[in-house]
């Protein structure tokens, strides 16, 4: 499923290849991905310019001079910039450009081609309901964001409602980033943990993003993204040490999702944890000094030596 790391590169993208063409025509292949009819749509998109583009979660907005475009990749997905006659085969929606070249739209299944007339960008529900993204809260927003919240640390990050733009894929790292396990209730976390947390999230997702995001996603152009199996540190490695501690990487069902964290770095009961590092630290020896002992008392010996006889001389008489 694309992520934030995918979406905002999509979007510079677009806004780069995008900005200035307009739509000729629009081919409409699964009415059920659209929020109007496919006759709707046509009328709405065709001679319209493409500008700007920006992304709000997993949603890109591509502004036109007839209102807005949005997209949403669903559970995966891509969009080749090709021309005419080098279509996909596989391909729900195509925006074909006065240019020669055309914008095919694919995806597995949950995705969406929306139009917003001018203005109206509010009134769309999906959208609209979304919080705020990811990488742009500061850590202030973050902290009144998490206050008062009781529920799980994962069950946060994947509500798009809350904070949008992660997904399950980035969740696992973010959470070993921050130490904390995902099942940890928000309401047990000390305010450094919702800072540590806070900057998780942005170690999480920047090193993907400045890669153009996973292997597994295409650009316009059909690369593919350039952060690797190796560039993750616990996620889908079930079974492989610890990057910090070497313990055995574990997989667990945590609600519809399944997690990967280390049951060391990330214990559900921080005492726990405080205690593990109690014993892993090294213990510097400190000898105590030695006692002293207490002076014996000591009598002096009587002296036994029988006393010098004096002898006088006799004085002559």
């Amino acid at each position: 499923m694309p992520e934030l790391p995918e979406i905002a590169s999509r979007a510079g993208e677009m806004r780069k290849a995008l900005s200035g063409r307009t739509i000729r025509d629009v081919e409409l292949l699964q009415p059920k991905c659209l929020n109007k009819t496919p006759a709707g749509m046509k009328r709405a998109l065709k001679g319209a310019t493409l500008g700007d583009t920006a992304y709000h979660g997993k949603w890109l907005f591509t502004e036109t001079t007839r209102g807005h475009l949005l997209i949403n990749l669903g559970m995966g997905g891509d969009m080749l910039l090709v021309r005419e006659d080098e279509l996909p085969e596989k391909r729900q929606a195509v925006l074909f450009f006065d240019d020669g070249e055309a914008l095919s739209i694919r995806f597995w299944w949950f995705g969406h081609v929306h139009h917003v007339p001018e203005g109206k960008l509010g009134t769309h529900r999906m959208s609209a309901k979304l919080g705020p993204n990811a990488l742009d809260v500061t850590k202030s927003e973050f902290r009144e964001l998490l206050r008062g919240r009781h529920g799980a640390a994962k069950s946060f990050l994947l509500n798009q409602e809350r904070i949008a733009g992660i997904g399950n894929a980035y969740s696992h790292d973010i959470l070993f980033l921050a130490g904390l396990h995902p099942e940890r209730k928000l309401d047990t976390l000390s305010g450094d943990e919702v800072d540590g947390l806070w900057q998780a999230i942005r170690d999480g997702l920047l090193p993907a993003l400045r890669k153009r995001g996973a292997w597994y996603e295409r650009d316009l152009r059909g690369r593919r993204g350039g952060f690797r199996m190796d560039d993750i540190l616990v996620g889908y490695k079930e079974g492989k040490p610890c990057p910090t501690c070497g313990a055995e990487i574990v997989k667990k069902r945590t609600g519809s999702t399944a997690s990967f964290f280390c049951p060391r770095c990330q214990p559900l009961n921080p005492k726990k944890k405080a205690a593990a590092k109690r014993r892993a630290a090294p213990r510097a020896r400190t000898r105590k000094p030695a006692a002293k002992k207490p002076a014996k008392k000591t009598t002096p010996k009587k002296d036994t030596r029988k006393p010098a006889r004096k002898t006088a001389r006799r004085r002559k008489r």
